[in-house]
């Protein structure tokens, strides 16, 4: 699905097509596990799914750059066995797929770089290409990159609407584009399947990109395909 002439949604990743950039947000590697420690016990299929999901996606396009948006790991203060373990296994995969692999720090990322040096990668704060600035979104960034940008690219607040069909309402995930100021803005939905996200009409948004009326900004809803929906406020 186009949102214009350089960007496409391909699943749950925005492809910028003319600089064969991939960028996907919020996998979680480890959600699981975190849940179990809690006591709240469920079957393990994130990883299964995610890289099934993950290598499906890599296939529809040629790429050379993926920048993964923040939050490739859940735990906050720690590196879980299994986060040691799946991260390392994505990151193979993300590497045999493209040319250069651009990890950004998220607020679950504290403690990323002891994975990522395994395969001789640094973590940064933000990515800037022409006028795409990408950054997790949980702060609005002071630098003249992100100052100068047109279009800013955010994850962090895993968008999902609710859609209501008689007497019931489902949630998915999807895509949010709308304005920040004087700048297109761009959030993706996470890459975590073992939830939908969070209901853009029912809970507390967290990014200050989103402290704003959100009516006029263009849904775009994942689920067996791309659809687009038209802004919001239809949907309320």
């Amino acid at each position: 699905m186009k949102i214009n002439d350089s960007l496409e949604i391909i699943d749950l990743g925005l492809f910028i097509r003319k600089e064969k950039i991939l960028i996907i947000s919020d996998m979680h590697l480890g959600y699981e596990e975190s849940l179990n420690k809690q006591g709240i016990l469920i079957p393990k299929f994130q990883f299964k799914e995610t890289f099934e999901r993950l290598t499906k996606l890599l296939s529809k396009i040629e790429i050379d750059k993926i920048i993964l948006n923040g939050d490739f790991k859940h735990e906050f203060g720690t590196i879980s066995d299994s986060e040691w373990r799946d991260i390392l296994k994505i990151l193979d995969l993300l590497i045999k797929n493209c040319k250069e692999l651009i990890l950004i720090k998220g607020n679950h990322d504290k403690i990323l770089d002891p994975i990522a040096n395994k395969r001789n990668l640094s973590t940064r704060l933000y990515y800037r290409i022409n006028d795409y600035y990408v950054c997790h979104g949980e702060v609005i960034p002071e630098d003249l990159d992100f100052s100068s940008s047109k279009i800013v690219i955010i994850g962090h607040e895993h968008p999902a609407v609710s859609i209501k069909s008689k007497t019931r309402s489902e949630l998915y995930k999807c895509f949010l584009v709308g304005k920040f100021k004087n700048k297109k803005l761009i959030v993706i939905p996470s890459f975590n399947l073992v939830t939908e996200g969070t209901d853009v009409f029912k809970e507390r948004l967290l990014s200050p990109f989103l402290k704003q009326d959100l009516d006029n900004f263009e849904v775009y809803v994942v689920s067996d395909k791309v659809y687009e929906f038209g802004k919001l406020e239809e949907l309320r």
